[in-house]
């Protein structure tokens, strides 16, 4: 497949294609385009960064009916990717007279009731705050006649299989349903022999998990030299950066570290306002903050073409979502740098990412001359913990005995 108008889009699609410079499909949307405007249920795997979103949202705007409202839904795990989600298809029906609109949680509801006030053909959505409105009777699921799960693998990871279920019990027995994941777990699998009817499978690059556009490299460190190694790196490479964390509290720490010398950063982290995360993802796509800080579940839904560094500041125990994080830089065929710092209770976990790529990834210890030292997993004393069990226990029968009026022995 050489060019969208290949595809059988029709003209107003292709005008918008034509005028942001989309000329050539990406193979998901090149396998998956033609399923869709046949009206079949499709399951597409690809890499983040890939093209789902226009591989599903512009056979989508196709086949849309202007004149019938909600006849569209479109779910994803997270407000900045139900954002994104939204704004790429505003982009895609420049000429087509169908409006999306986006509901999420932490937003007001009420601004959500005025927004639908006006109509919607298409609802971007995370799961909670849909059955919200559907309750709330401001959402009616009557004319929907194609459905998506984006980023589904993530949706299950957050505990949203069972809402997920609820929402597609509601709808009409006469639906399109497609289902786009960078990964296959096996909850994917149930819901399509439950609710899709001989889903054509798009399997791009499963076997594959990371992409030859990105410069992988890593350092083994003492988990004491972390920050100093980042500040090097940092200063190496003056691109925009998201840093990833694994926790609220380290994301918080390390953003005022790295302000206290001199660097411009902000975090994004599931406990913000959403106002305040509005005015983090402004600030950076903007470059008024050179730096990202996030936990990986507030980095879903962050597509900022700009970003040319992705840093794993801590080393996940799923080797996937080493594979999700690098994909933040490379967007769109672009090219890259991802940057790994291991500390020694982390080369276990980062073993296991090695293990999973073809693509190598650079170990830098020898060229910046970093001595690896060998890590001994620390050894639980039971002896000292029976002890402290024990100590534990006589302090709460003395406690007892003191309670019931006995004599205290402490």
């Amino acid at each position: 497949m050489n060019e969208f108008k290949e595809l059988g889009l029709r003209s107003e699609i292709l005008k918008v294609l034509d005028e942001i410079g989309f000329a050539k499909p990406f193979p998901i949307q090149a396998e998956a385009i033609p399923h869709i405007l046949k009206g079949k249920d499709v399951i597409g795997q690809a890499h983040t960064g890939t093209g789902k979103t226009a591989a599903f949202s512009l056979p989508l705007l196709h086949n849309i009916d202007p004149r019938v409202t909600v006849q569209a839904l479109i779910l994803v795990p997270t407000r900045e990717l139900a954002i994104q989600v939204t704004n790429e298809i505003k982009k895609f029906a420049k000429y087509i007279p169908v409006k999306a609109v986006t509901i999420y949680g932490g937003q007001s509801i009420n601004v959500q009731f005025q927004a639908l006030k006006h109509g919607a053909h298409i609802i971007v959505a995370t799961p909670g705050r849909l059955i919200d409105h559907v309750k709330r009777g401001s959402i009616s699921l009557d004319n929907v006649r194609f459905v998506v799960l984006d980023e589904a693998d993530k949706m299950f990871d957050m505990g949203f299989a069972e809402d997920i279920k609820f929402i597609l019990d509601l709808l009409p027995e006469d639906k399109q349903v497609c289902l786009f994941s960078a990964t296959m777990p096996a909850e994917i699998f149930r819901i399509s022999e439950r609710y899709m009817k001989e889903p054509q499978k798009v399997l791009i690059d499963s076997d594959e998990l990371s992409v030859d556009t990105i410069e992988q490299s890593y350092l083994i460190v003492d988990s004491r030299d972390k920050f100093e190694h980042l500040c090097n790196q940092l200063s190496r490479k003056k691109t925009q950066t998201i840093i990833f964390c694994a926790t609220k509290q380290r994301t918080r720490k390390l953003v005022m570290d790295l302000q206290q010398r001199g660097f411009k950063a902000n975090a994004i982290h599931g406990d913000l306002p959403q106002s305040k995360r509005d005015n983090v993802m402004y600030r950076f796509r903007k470059g008024l903050d050179d730096i990202l800080v996030a936990t990986d579940l507030a980095s879903r839904g962050i597509d900022v073409p700009q970003v040319g560094h992705v840093i794993n500041y801590d080393v996940h125990d799923d080797p996937l979502v080493y594979f999700h994080r690098i994909g933040r830089t490379a967007r769109a065929g672009s090219s890259g740098v991802a940057f790994t710092l291991v500390s020694g209770m982390d080369q276990e976990s980062f073993n296991r990412v090695l293990e999973r790529t073809e693509v190598p990834i650079k170990c830098l210890n020898k060229e910046l001359g970093i001595e690896i030292k060998a890590y001994e997993p620390r050894r639980r004393s039971y002896g000292f913990a029976r002890n402290n069990r024990n100590r534990f226990y006589n302090k709460r029968r003395s406690y007892q005995h003191n309670y019931y009026g006995l004599q205290s022995r402490w």
